[in-house]
């Protein structure tokens, strides 16, 4: 159980006036910074009926908020676990810091409504403005997404509506693009680098990817263009409601409202950047040259951008209709797991989680959790399902997954084929000796996919070579020398390659 500050004596009392705030600020900082959640929140809800003169309050907020993102800031690695669900004491720290940004943005924005948006504050008394304020409260709500998408939550009803409204406030008051003192970013980047994130479809990253992404937007948000309803119809065109509770939605997969205003916006040239950025690390380019972090440069790094230039440059239609179901089915979940099902067969049932097809298409399933552990899941792995009396495991990735609670999980998985071989790749190395690589081997698919793959865990293989020896055991032992034409995905758990024969230099 968290414990509070030894001095949250005003969380079920009188609110304390902003000189004991101003006084509590100078204390030193509890020894974990989840101690000081309870007392920050408490401070910050107090402070707006707490006696004394807005000046006063304004330093007091200002205080409050720099040692809140302090503490959120410390918080934030804690938050990346990669199994699903997450459990239940990393829930309840979650829904304690999107409740002190909660009260954060609420605050700020509400101190905008006591100051007059044509005072500009002296070096005395930079608190007091409102171009600070709101973009505050921005970031409050902005990274209040980051937080419910780090545990592949649902943001907190009204986020995003929030969001909206504030930037909506800054635009009636001329302050969008203005950028606070002792800051290096105005309040449109901060709203364009939270909707671009949004844009990314959250469900379908890992933490580790969304951290990355939401500093990739930070950025480069800039990039993001205004645009109008006749681009609707063009590829990485979004449009925003801003009266209701939802993110930016593409103009191709939704249909836009009659309602008004209606804000367009494309992220063509954001994603002519991201293929120019791909190929200069592709080419072996470092990541920081190109202002990157290092996880660019990386497997999942690399995928993600992939993914991201694909989602957003393609049509963004359904190809094949979705229809309801309530099927049961097994699931089996990990690399490792998945080579030893498709070797023996038939799993043990301690392997096994039993999961409700909601609803299926020809390209793959929606399922919910129902029982049994759920292994090592996670967005980007693979898993094999198998229905009814089926013999063969199907091989599916983890598009996406949400969590509303540790007891409910939903995952979106994607065919990749419907079987697979479990095989060893041999690499030779002249300093290591041969390494032995568990991998899956997908067969072809008439008409889709005329090509074998081969799914290996992220970032094993030797980069740039093509060349492999793949054994296969069966009744008979079977080697290959195969070459990878083309990787076809990268995520942080697996790597994706097309495979074909190498050809015989006798023939």
């Amino acid at each position: 159980m968290t414990k509070t500050a030894p001095n949250d004596y005003h969380a079920a009392g009188t609110p304390a006036d902003s000189q004991a705030i101003l006084k509590w600020l100078e204390s030193p900082s509890a020894p974990h910074p989840a101690e000081e959640l309870p007392t920050l929140r408490a401070h910050l809800t107090g402070l707006r009926q707490a006696p004394g003169a807005l000046q006063q309050k304004a330093v007091a907020l200002d205080g409050l908020y720099a040692r809140a993102s302090g503490v959120v800031a410390g918080l934030l690695p804690t938050l990346t676990e990669r199994a699903l669900p997450v459990a239940a004491k990393t829930r309840r720290l979650v829904r304690s810091i999107v409740d002190l940004l909660q009260v954060m943005a609420d605050e700020t924005l509400a101190l905008v409504e006591q100051l007059d948006p044509e005072h500009q504050p002296s070096v005395h008394h930079p608190s007091l403005s409102p171009t600070l304020a709101l973009w505050r409260s921005l970031q409050a709500s902005a990274q209040q997404l980051i937080v419910c998408h780090l545990i592949a939550a649902p943001p907190r009803v009204g986020t995003w509506q929030q969001l909206h409204q504030t930037y909506a406030t800054a635009q009636r008051l001329h302050l969008a693009a203005a950028v606070p003192d002792g800051l290096d970013s105005s309040l449109q980047h901060v709203y364009h680098a939270a909707v671009l994130l949004g844009c990314a479809h959250p469900a379908s990253l890992t933490p580790p990817e969304v951290v990355f992404l939401a500093s990739y937007f930070e950025r480069f948000a800039d990039h993001l263009e205004p645009t109008t309803a006749a681009s609707a119809g063009s590829p990485g065109t979004f449009w925003i409601d801003p009266t209701r509770d939802l993110p930016a939605a593409s103009s191709q997969r939704k249909a836009t409202p009659q309602a008004q205003p209606i804000e367009y916006f494309s992220c063509a040239r954001l994603c002519l950047l991201i293929r120019n950025q791909i190929n200069a690390l592709e080419a072996g380019t470092p990541a920081r040259r190109l202002d990157l972090s290092d996880f660019a440069e990386t497997p999942a790094g690399l995928g993600v951008l992939r993914r991201l230039v694909a989602r957003w440059s393609g049509s963004g239609k359904r190809r094949f209709q979705r229809r309801r179901q309530n099927t049961r089915t097994l699931l089996a979940a990990g690399l490792d797991n998945l080579w030893q099902v498709c070797r023996k067969g038939e799993p043990t049932a301690s392997e096994l989680s039993t999961w409700m097809i909601t609803n299926e298409s020809a390209e793959g399933y929606a399922v919910m959790h129902l029982s049994g552990k759920t292994g090592a899941l996670t967005v980007g792995g693979v898993v094999a399902v198998r229905t009814g009396s089926e013999s063969e495991w199907q091989i599916c990735i983890v598009r996406w997954a949400l969590s509303e609670n540790p007891e409910h999980l939903e995952l979106g998985l994607q065919i990749l084929a419907p079987s697979a071989v479990s095989a060893v790749l041999a690499q030779p190395s002249d300093t290591l000796g041969t390494q032995y690589l568990r991998v899956l081997l997908l067969p072809e698919i008439p008409r889709l996919r005329p090509v074998k793959l081969l799914v290996t865990a992220s970032g094993a293989l030797a980069k740039r070579r093509s060349r492999q020896v793949l054994v296969i055991e069966g009744e008979n032992i079977v080697v290959r020398e195969v070459t990878s034409t083309q990787i076809d995905e990268q995520t942080t758990s697996v790597d994706i390659l097309s495979i074909e024969p190498e050809p015989n230099p006798d023939e």
